[in-house]
């Protein structure tokens, strides 16, 4: 019966998401300051019982919960809207907070929806070691960091479309400037990319110990090196060959394709990544 609760619970958390959602494309398409703020709130309550969710199954479980694709996607869900509500009361840009999130309803409305089998907890514990919890706490951690990056990058390309047909406004002011959304792109990307690389040494360290046949040309391996070389790619172009604008932003984007791919797609096609099935 308190199964049954949860999932109901669960359900209301993602129609709730869903309402905040819409209340801020409402305010993106109309500038309606009421709405994003009531939609503002309906996040924060949702972070709030998404966090109580977390704890509470960290509390029946007995271990921090991100081992298989069904505690992934809702940690990296809960990432999101952590990120998008500190970076919204940073800086005050409230399109962030949209993008960011519409981003982060698909990833939670997959995990409540989605016919995922929840794996058991003897296989989960079967592979908990505190390698393992590093390597998969800074692969999402990374991901997290690439999702606010593309945030930015995107909204950079809105804006730079904005300003070429000069369509002035208030949506134009909100959004931020040039300047600012690329400076936060460069600095996510900037983040993403070192906590991935220890994600990956760890990674591949653990692999080592309790995967002696393991096969090195896995998917899911090739994948996560993918990523890092597109990102660090992007890094060498911003710092080293000075590039900036459309271009930049564009790799930005195409980048973070490759790394829902990764998530998503090469997790299944993985030999060993055998706890995200």
């Amino acid at each position: 019966m308190f199964d049954i609760y949860m999932a109901r619970l669960h359900e209301f958390t993602v129609v709730l998401y869903a309402a905040s959602v819409l209340l801020y494309f409402i305010d993106f398409l109309a500038s309606n300051r009421k709405a994003n703020r009531v939609a503002f709130w309906l996040l924060a309550f949702v972070w709030g019982l998404q966090t109580i969710f977390l704890l509470l199954y960290m509390w029946n479980t007995g271990r921090f919960p991100v081992l298989t694709i069904f505690e992934g996607l809702y940690f990296y869900a809960w990432i999101l809207i952590t990120f998008s509500l500190i970076i919204n009361r940073i800086m005050k840009v409230d399109f962030i907070v949209f993008f960011t999130n519409v981003l982060g309803f698909f990833i939670m409305a997959l995990h409540t929806f989605a016919p995922i089998e929840i794996e058991s907890d003897v296989l989960a514990n079967q592979l908990m070691s505190e390698l393992l919890f590093f390597h998969i706490i800074g692969a999402i951690l990374s991901y997290g960091a690439f999702s606010l990056s593309f945030v930015f990058a995107l909204l950079y390309l809105i804006q730079y479309d904005l300003l070429k047909r000069k369509k002035w406004g208030s949506r134009l002011i909100r959004i931020a400037n040039l300047s600012q959304l690329e400076k936060m792109s460069y600095l996510f990307a900037s983040i993403g990319v070192p906590m991935l690389v220890i994600s990956l040494i760890l990674g591949i360290q653990w692999a080592y110990m309790k995967l002696p046949n393991m096969v090195w040309l896995d998917s899911k391996v090739l994948g996560s090196l993918l990523v890092l070389i597109l990102y660090s790619i992007y890094l060498y172009l911003k710092v080293g060959r000075g590039m900036s604008g459309k271009s930049l932003a564009t790799w930005n984007v195409a980048a973070f394709l490759v790394v829902l791919i990764n998530f998503f797609l090469f997790g299944r096609l993985s030999s060993f990544h055998f706890w995200y099935e």
